[in-house]
Protein backbone atom coordinates (compact mmCIF):
# COMPACT_ATOMS: atom_id res chain seq x y z
CA UNK A 1 0.00 0.00 0.00
CA UNK A 2 1.66 3.28 -1.04
CA UNK A 3 1.89 6.17 1.64
CA UNK A 4 -1.01 8.37 2.49
CA UNK A 5 -0.89 11.51 0.90
CA UNK A 6 -3.53 14.16 2.93
CA UNK A 7 -3.45 16.86 0.15
CA UNK A 8 -2.27 19.36 2.70
CA UNK A 9 -4.68 22.60 2.29
CA UNK A 10 -3.79 25.48 3.82
CA UNK A 11 -4.10 25.19 8.05
CA UNK A 12 -2.50 23.43 10.27
CA UNK A 13 -3.30 21.36 13.61
CA UNK A 14 -1.22 22.26 16.55
CA UNK A 15 -3.73 19.66 18.48
CA UNK A 16 -3.90 16.04 17.86
CA UNK A 17 -7.08 15.13 16.03
CA UNK A 18 -7.97 11.07 16.24
CA UNK A 19 -9.12 10.28 13.02
CA UNK A 20 -11.55 6.80 12.23
CA UNK A 21 -13.07 5.11 9.43
CA UNK A 22 -15.07 2.64 11.39
CA UNK A 23 -17.08 0.11 9.47
CA UNK A 24 -18.82 -3.17 10.52
CA UNK A 25 -15.78 -5.04 9.31
CA UNK A 26 -13.05 -3.09 10.09
CA UNK A 27 -12.37 0.09 11.60
CA UNK A 28 -9.31 2.23 11.19
CA UNK A 29 -7.13 4.79 13.28
CA UNK A 30 -4.69 7.68 13.06
CA UNK A 31 -3.79 11.15 14.59
CA UNK A 32 -3.51 14.10 13.02
CA UNK A 33 -1.45 17.00 13.82
CA UNK A 34 0.55 19.57 12.01
CA UNK A 35 -1.01 18.30 8.41
CA UNK A 36 0.98 14.70 9.39
CA UNK A 37 -1.05 12.09 9.86
CA UNK A 38 0.63 9.28 11.99
CA UNK A 39 0.38 5.29 10.21
CA UNK A 40 -2.83 3.99 10.79
CA UNK A 41 -3.96 1.32 13.15
CA UNK A 42 -6.35 -1.12 11.58
CA UNK A 43 -8.58 -3.39 13.67
CA UNK A 44 -11.18 -6.22 13.29
CA UNK A 45 -14.22 -5.13 14.87
CA UNK A 46 -15.67 -8.63 15.49
CA UNK A 47 -12.46 -9.05 18.24
CA UNK A 48 -14.21 -6.25 20.20
CA UNK A 49 -17.70 -6.51 21.85
CA UNK A 50 -17.65 -2.21 22.38
CA UNK A 51 -16.20 0.58 20.58
CA UNK A 52 -14.49 1.91 23.79
CA UNK A 53 -12.93 -2.10 24.53
CA UNK A 54 -11.12 -0.95 20.48
CA UNK A 55 -10.11 2.14 21.34
CA UNK A 56 -8.11 1.55 24.28
CA UNK A 57 -6.49 -0.84 22.72
CA UNK A 58 -5.96 1.70 19.46
CA UNK A 59 -4.56 4.12 21.87
CA UNK A 60 -2.04 2.45 23.24
CA UNK A 61 -0.59 1.19 20.13
CA UNK A 62 -0.63 5.60 19.28
CA UNK A 63 1.15 5.90 22.38
CA UNK A 64 -1.83 7.30 24.09
CA UNK A 65 -0.92 11.18 23.23
CA UNK A 66 -2.92 13.77 24.72
CA UNK A 67 -5.65 14.12 22.06
CA UNK A 68 -8.02 16.84 21.92
CA UNK A 69 -11.25 16.07 19.91
CA UNK A 70 -12.36 12.85 17.92
CA UNK A 71 -13.86 12.95 14.23
CA UNK A 72 -15.10 9.68 13.40
CA UNK A 73 -16.27 8.02 9.85
CA UNK A 74 -18.88 5.61 11.25
CA UNK A 75 -21.09 2.83 8.98
CA UNK A 76 -24.44 3.79 9.77
CA UNK A 77 -26.75 6.90 10.31
CA UNK A 78 -25.72 9.41 12.44
CA UNK A 79 -28.31 11.03 15.27
CA UNK A 80 -27.79 12.96 18.09
CA UNK A 81 -24.51 12.63 18.41
CA UNK A 82 -24.92 8.52 18.35
CA UNK A 83 -24.84 6.04 16.05
CA UNK A 84 -26.09 2.12 15.95
CA UNK A 85 -24.27 0.55 13.32
CA UNK A 86 -26.39 -1.28 10.84
CA UNK A 87 -24.29 -4.70 9.87
CA UNK A 88 -22.45 -4.56 13.53
CA UNK A 89 -23.61 -4.46 17.16
CA UNK A 90 -21.41 -1.40 18.15
CA UNK A 91 -23.40 1.56 19.33
CA UNK A 92 -21.19 5.05 19.11
CA UNK A 93 -22.38 7.48 21.31
CA UNK A 94 -20.05 10.81 20.78
CA UNK A 95 -20.84 11.99 24.66
CA UNK A 96 -19.83 9.04 25.81
CA UNK A 97 -16.73 8.77 24.61
CA UNK A 98 -15.92 12.03 26.13
CA UNK A 99 -16.46 11.47 29.09
CA UNK A 100 -14.70 7.69 29.10
CA UNK A 101 -11.77 8.99 27.03
CA UNK A 102 -11.84 13.08 27.60
CA UNK A 103 -11.77 14.40 24.65
CA UNK A 104 -13.12 17.61 24.50
CA UNK A 105 -15.37 16.36 21.56
CA UNK A 106 -16.11 13.65 19.28
CA UNK A 107 -18.00 14.02 16.04
CA UNK A 108 -19.51 11.63 13.97
CA UNK A 109 -20.34 11.85 10.30
CA UNK A 110 -22.09 8.53 8.00
CA UNK A 111 -18.69 7.31 6.34
CA UNK A 112 -19.52 8.20 2.91
CA UNK A 113 -20.04 11.69 4.23
CA UNK A 114 -16.50 11.31 4.59
CA UNK A 115 -15.37 10.26 1.32
CA UNK A 116 -17.82 12.43 -0.29
CA UNK A 117 -15.52 15.19 1.35
CA UNK A 118 -12.41 13.84 0.05
CA UNK A 119 -14.24 13.85 -4.77
CA UNK A 120 -12.53 17.56 -4.56
CA UNK A 121 -9.25 16.19 -3.96
CA UNK A 122 -9.12 13.16 -5.69
CA UNK A 123 -6.72 12.79 -9.07
CA UNK A 124 -6.78 10.84 -11.71
CA UNK A 125 -4.17 8.22 -10.08
CA UNK A 126 -6.75 7.78 -7.55
CA UNK A 127 -9.41 6.43 -9.99
CA UNK A 128 -9.83 3.84 -12.20
CA UNK A 129 -12.04 4.95 -14.67
CA UNK A 130 -14.88 2.81 -16.14
CA UNK A 131 -16.26 5.20 -19.05
CA UNK A 132 -18.34 8.06 -19.69
CA UNK A 133 -17.49 11.55 -21.10
CA UNK A 134 -16.10 14.21 -19.12
CA UNK A 135 -17.44 15.90 -16.26
CA UNK A 136 -19.53 18.94 -15.65
CA UNK A 137 -17.58 21.38 -13.56
CA UNK A 138 -19.22 22.19 -10.17
CA UNK A 139 -22.29 19.52 -10.84
CA UNK A 140 -23.46 16.85 -8.21
CA UNK A 141 -21.02 13.85 -7.72
CA UNK A 142 -21.86 10.91 -6.45
CA UNK A 143 -19.96 8.48 -4.66
CA UNK A 144 -21.54 4.62 -3.82
CA UNK A 145 -19.87 1.83 -2.91
CA UNK A 146 -20.22 -1.85 -1.62
CA UNK A 147 -18.42 -3.36 1.64
CA UNK A 148 -19.60 -4.51 4.31
CA UNK A 149 -22.77 -2.65 3.38
CA UNK A 150 -24.07 -0.35 0.65
CA UNK A 151 -23.47 3.62 1.39
CA UNK A 152 -24.82 6.21 -1.37
CA UNK A 153 -23.39 9.99 -0.36
CA UNK A 154 -23.40 13.28 -2.92
CA UNK A 155 -21.36 15.88 -2.55
CA UNK A 156 -23.68 19.13 -3.96
CA UNK A 157 -22.80 22.05 -6.36
CA UNK A 158 -21.72 24.39 -2.96
CA UNK A 159 -19.23 21.80 -1.50
CA UNK A 160 -21.87 20.55 0.90
CA UNK A 161 -22.49 17.02 1.47
CA UNK A 162 -26.13 14.96 1.27
CA UNK A 163 -25.84 11.81 3.22
CA UNK A 164 -28.04 8.82 2.65
CA UNK A 165 -29.74 5.48 3.11
CA UNK A 166 -30.24 4.70 -0.53
CA UNK A 167 -28.66 1.17 -0.17
CA UNK A 168 -31.66 -0.26 1.44
CA UNK A 169 -33.95 1.16 -1.17
CA UNK A 170 -35.59 -1.86 -2.92
CA UNK A 171 -33.69 -2.88 -5.89
CA UNK A 172 -35.30 -3.73 -9.16
CA UNK A 173 -34.82 -6.68 -11.17
CA UNK A 174 -34.17 -5.82 -15.11
CA UNK A 175 -35.13 -8.91 -17.01
CA UNK A 176 -36.51 -12.58 -15.94
CA UNK A 177 -33.14 -14.06 -14.54
CA UNK A 178 -33.17 -10.99 -12.37
CA UNK A 179 -36.52 -11.44 -11.14
CA UNK A 180 -35.81 -15.44 -10.63
CA UNK A 181 -32.67 -14.64 -8.46
CA UNK A 182 -34.92 -11.84 -6.22
CA UNK A 183 -37.77 -13.74 -6.15
CA UNK A 184 -35.64 -16.58 -3.91
CA UNK A 185 -33.82 -14.05 -1.94
CA UNK A 186 -37.74 -12.34 -1.10
CA UNK A 187 -38.20 -15.94 0.71
CA UNK A 188 -35.47 -15.47 2.91
CA UNK A 189 -35.79 -11.58 3.28
CA UNK A 190 -38.92 -10.45 2.34
CA UNK A 191 -37.80 -7.17 1.06
CA UNK A 192 -34.48 -7.56 -1.08
CA UNK A 193 -32.86 -3.93 -0.75
CA UNK A 194 -29.92 -3.31 -3.03
CA UNK A 195 -27.85 -4.05 0.10
CA UNK A 196 -28.75 -7.75 0.00
CA UNK A 197 -27.18 -7.87 -3.18
CA UNK A 198 -24.73 -4.92 -3.62
CA UNK A 199 -22.10 -5.84 -0.35
CA UNK A 200 -20.35 -8.63 0.38
CA UNK A 201 -22.97 -10.22 2.24
CA UNK A 202 -25.04 -9.95 -1.04
CA UNK A 203 -22.66 -11.26 -3.43
CA UNK A 204 -22.97 -14.61 -0.89
CA UNK A 205 -26.74 -14.25 -1.43
CA UNK A 206 -26.38 -14.17 -5.29
CA UNK A 207 -24.25 -17.19 -4.85
CA UNK A 208 -26.50 -19.25 -2.80
CA UNK A 209 -29.23 -17.48 -5.45
CA UNK A 210 -27.83 -18.56 -8.30
CA UNK A 211 -27.02 -22.11 -7.29
CA UNK A 212 -30.50 -23.11 -6.13
CA UNK A 213 -32.23 -21.11 -9.41
CA UNK A 214 -30.07 -23.36 -11.80
CA UNK A 215 -29.66 -26.25 -9.81
CA UNK A 216 -25.89 -26.18 -9.19
CA UNK A 217 -24.24 -26.80 -6.18
CA UNK A 218 -22.73 -24.10 -4.14
CA UNK A 219 -19.87 -24.83 -1.86
CA UNK A 220 -19.76 -23.13 1.04
CA UNK A 221 -17.61 -19.96 0.36
CA UNK A 222 -17.30 -16.61 2.32
CA UNK A 223 -17.50 -13.57 -0.44
CA UNK A 224 -13.42 -13.42 -0.80
CA UNK A 225 -14.02 -16.58 -1.65
CA UNK A 226 -16.27 -16.10 -4.42
CA UNK A 227 -14.42 -13.19 -5.74
CA UNK A 228 -11.26 -15.08 -6.09
CA UNK A 229 -12.80 -18.35 -7.53
CA UNK A 230 -14.83 -15.95 -10.10
CA UNK A 231 -11.56 -13.83 -11.21
CA UNK A 232 -9.69 -17.63 -11.52
CA UNK A 233 -12.35 -18.80 -13.20
CA UNK A 234 -12.27 -21.91 -11.35
CA UNK A 235 -16.22 -21.82 -10.50
CA UNK A 236 -18.94 -21.26 -12.57
CA UNK A 237 -21.52 -20.08 -10.01
CA UNK A 238 -19.11 -17.52 -8.53
CA UNK A 239 -18.22 -16.13 -12.39
CA UNK A 240 -22.28 -15.89 -12.80
CA UNK A 241 -22.06 -14.29 -9.09
CA UNK A 242 -19.71 -12.00 -9.89
CA UNK A 243 -21.31 -10.69 -13.60
CA UNK A 244 -24.50 -10.17 -11.98
CA UNK A 245 -23.06 -8.05 -9.00
CA UNK A 246 -21.40 -6.04 -11.20
CA UNK A 247 -24.51 -5.67 -13.95
CA UNK A 248 -26.36 -4.65 -10.39
CA UNK A 249 -23.97 -2.75 -9.45
CA UNK A 250 -24.31 -0.50 -13.05
CA UNK A 251 -28.04 -0.57 -12.46
CA UNK A 252 -27.62 0.99 -9.10
CA UNK A 253 -25.32 3.60 -9.71
CA UNK A 254 -27.21 4.58 -13.11
CA UNK A 255 -30.14 5.02 -10.70
CA UNK A 256 -27.90 7.34 -7.95
CA UNK A 257 -26.50 9.37 -10.99
CA UNK A 258 -30.60 10.10 -12.11
CA UNK A 259 -31.68 10.98 -8.49
CA UNK A 260 -29.01 13.55 -8.16
CA UNK A 261 -28.42 14.55 -11.41
CA UNK A 262 -24.69 13.35 -10.94
CA UNK A 263 -22.92 15.34 -13.88
CA UNK A 264 -20.01 15.50 -12.15
CA UNK A 265 -19.22 11.68 -12.11
CA UNK A 266 -20.67 8.47 -10.50
CA UNK A 267 -17.46 7.21 -8.22
CA UNK A 268 -17.84 3.61 -6.78
CA UNK A 269 -15.73 3.07 -3.67
CA UNK A 270 -16.07 0.42 -0.49
CA UNK A 271 -14.00 -2.46 -0.09
CA UNK A 272 -15.13 -4.84 -3.11
CA UNK A 273 -14.82 -2.49 -6.13
CA UNK A 274 -11.32 -1.50 -5.91
CA UNK A 275 -10.46 -5.46 -5.96
CA UNK A 276 -12.15 -6.34 -9.24
CA UNK A 277 -11.23 -3.31 -11.50
CA UNK A 278 -10.44 -5.39 -14.29
CA UNK A 279 -13.79 -7.55 -14.21
CA UNK A 280 -15.73 -4.24 -13.66
CA UNK A 281 -14.35 -2.89 -17.39
CA UNK A 282 -15.10 -5.94 -18.77
CA UNK A 283 -18.33 -6.77 -17.28
CA UNK A 284 -22.07 -5.41 -17.92
CA UNK A 285 -21.70 -2.12 -15.51
CA UNK A 286 -21.58 0.02 -17.74
CA UNK A 287 -24.22 -0.74 -19.64
CA UNK A 288 -26.44 -1.73 -17.47
CA UNK A 289 -25.62 2.39 -15.63
CA UNK A 290 -26.86 3.40 -19.25
CA UNK A 291 -29.77 1.69 -19.84
CA UNK A 292 -32.08 4.67 -18.54
CA UNK A 293 -34.94 4.33 -21.30
CA UNK A 294 -35.01 7.88 -22.79
CA UNK A 295 -32.82 9.27 -20.36
CA UNK A 296 -29.96 6.75 -21.90
CA UNK A 297 -28.38 9.94 -23.44
CA UNK A 298 -28.18 12.31 -20.22
CA UNK A 299 -26.54 8.81 -18.15
CA UNK A 300 -24.18 8.05 -21.12
CA UNK A 301 -21.86 11.41 -20.63
CA UNK A 302 -21.72 10.96 -16.83
CA UNK A 303 -18.10 9.53 -16.33
CA UNK A 304 -17.91 6.65 -13.65
CA UNK A 305 -14.76 6.14 -12.05
CA UNK A 306 -13.56 3.19 -8.93
CA UNK A 307 -11.95 4.73 -6.36
CA UNK A 308 -8.56 3.25 -5.56
CA UNK A 309 -6.62 5.56 -3.44
CA UNK A 310 -5.86 3.67 -0.18
CA UNK A 311 -7.16 5.78 2.65
CA UNK A 312 -9.82 7.76 0.70
CA UNK A 313 -11.86 8.66 4.00
CA UNK A 314 -9.14 9.90 5.57
CA UNK A 315 -8.40 12.67 2.41
CA UNK A 316 -12.28 13.51 3.29
CA UNK A 317 -11.95 13.26 7.32
CA UNK A 318 -8.89 15.27 6.87
CA UNK A 319 -10.98 18.05 4.76
CA UNK A 320 -13.55 18.36 7.18
CA UNK A 321 -11.31 19.11 10.13
CA UNK A 322 -10.00 21.49 7.96
CA UNK A 323 -12.87 23.45 7.71
CA UNK A 324 -14.12 22.50 11.43
CA UNK A 325 -10.98 24.26 11.98
CA UNK A 326 -12.03 27.45 10.00
CA UNK A 327 -15.49 27.90 11.62
CA UNK A 328 -13.54 28.18 15.01
CA UNK A 329 -11.62 31.24 13.63
CA UNK A 330 -14.22 32.91 11.44
CA UNK A 331 -17.53 32.12 14.02
CA UNK A 332 -19.33 35.40 12.17
CA UNK A 333 -19.82 32.84 9.37
CA UNK A 334 -22.23 30.83 7.84
CA UNK A 335 -22.26 27.38 9.68
CA UNK A 336 -20.87 24.27 6.97
CA UNK A 337 -23.72 21.61 7.17
CA UNK A 338 -21.10 19.17 6.51
CA UNK A 339 -19.31 19.35 10.02
CA UNK A 340 -22.36 19.84 11.97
Amino acid sequence: MRGVDLRTMTRGFSENVLLADIGATNARFALLASDTLSHIEWIEVFRFPRLSDALTEVLSRLGRRSIARALFAVAGPVDGGCCRFTNCNWTVDGRALCDEFGFSSVTLVNDFHATAASLSLLRADDLFSLGGWSAIDGAPRVVLGPGSGLGVACLMEDGTVVTSEGGHTTFPATCPREEAILDNLRQSFGHVSAERVLSGPGLENLYRSIALVDGGRAYPRNAAEITAAALNETCGISVAAIDMFCAMLGVFAGNAALMFGARGGVYIAGGIAPRIVDHLARSQFRKKFEEKGRLSPYVARIPTHVIIHPAVSFLGLRRLCERASEQRTTPNDRADPAVN
